[in-house]
């Protein structure tokens, strides 16, 4: 289940491709498909890391000739130089982190001048509504500590030097399921969930894995009211 769209990117055979809090490797995986010089994905979690590594084995490498590397690291501190990726990807990410601000100037320093950055977090209006179901929602360890005006995020990325070039609202079918969740939080942690919660699970694991035409077109046009995340491409502005 991809947010960044590589099709609202010009990717090009010498671009390196960063994705900052890789998880599992999705767009890790899918960046790896396009055509570019080289992909890495950086997280600081190593379990993460392994299963995208094996992920990748499996079911990428037989598919591309793009070098894939996976690292630990934190967003706080990228083991990179200046200027070192034409695409700096970070999704999902930015909500978990106290110092949001200082992962945003590591993301800028990384980024080449001329080059993208897509970023994505909760759209705050369903983020408000799941806060307000279930308060261990976001106390959990590695919970969202902040719940994002977009507007504001917008212009904390505008003042580093970013101008932006799209934006689109990703994955409103996810939103019935999170509501859900939070509304019997307890009860899922417990290996309890009631019905109405397993059958949407359910229903979500077979959108992902046959993405049936009709569900990616309902979706889409879901996505500007119920959108969970927003989306966000912009370019650095300077001299590529």
């Amino acid at each position: 289940m991809e947010t960044i769209d590589f099709d609202r990117i010009t990717l090009t055979p010498g671009m390196r491709v960063l994705d900052v809090g890789c998880g599992e490797g999705r767009h890790v995986h899918a960046a790896a498909l396009e055509n570019v010089r080289e992909v890495v994905g950086v997280d600081i979690g190593r379990e993460n890391l392994t299963a995208a590594r094996e992920d990748y084995d499996e079911y990428i490498a037989p598919e591309t000739d793009v070098p894939v590397t996976f690292a630990a690291g934190d967003a706080l501190r990228l083991p990179f130089e200046d200027g070192a990726f034409d695409v700096v990807c970070c999704t999902e990410v930015l909500e978990h982190i106290p110092d949001y601000e200082s992962a945003l100037d590591e993301l800028r320093r990384v980024c080449k001048p001329g080059g993208t950055l897509a970023v994505s977090v909760p759209r705050e209006g369903p983020e408000r509504i799941c806060w307000a179901l279930s308060e261990e929602y976001h106390q959990v360890e590695g919970g969202h500590v902040r719940i994002f005006d977009r507007d504001e995020l917008r212009a904390a990325i505008e003042r580093r030097g970013f101008r932006r070039i799209d934006d689109h609202f990703a994955h409103a079918l996810h939103v019935p399921y999170w509501w859900l969740k939070c509304l019997w939080w307890d009860r899922d942690r417990r290996g309890e969930a009631p019905l109405p919660l397993r059958a949407y699970d359910r229903f979500l694991e077979w959108d992902v894995l046959e993405s049936p035409r009709p569900v990616r077109l309902l979706e889409r046009a879901l996505d500007p009211l119920l959108g969970k995340s927003v989306v966000y491409y912009f370019e650095l502005e300077g001299p590529a």
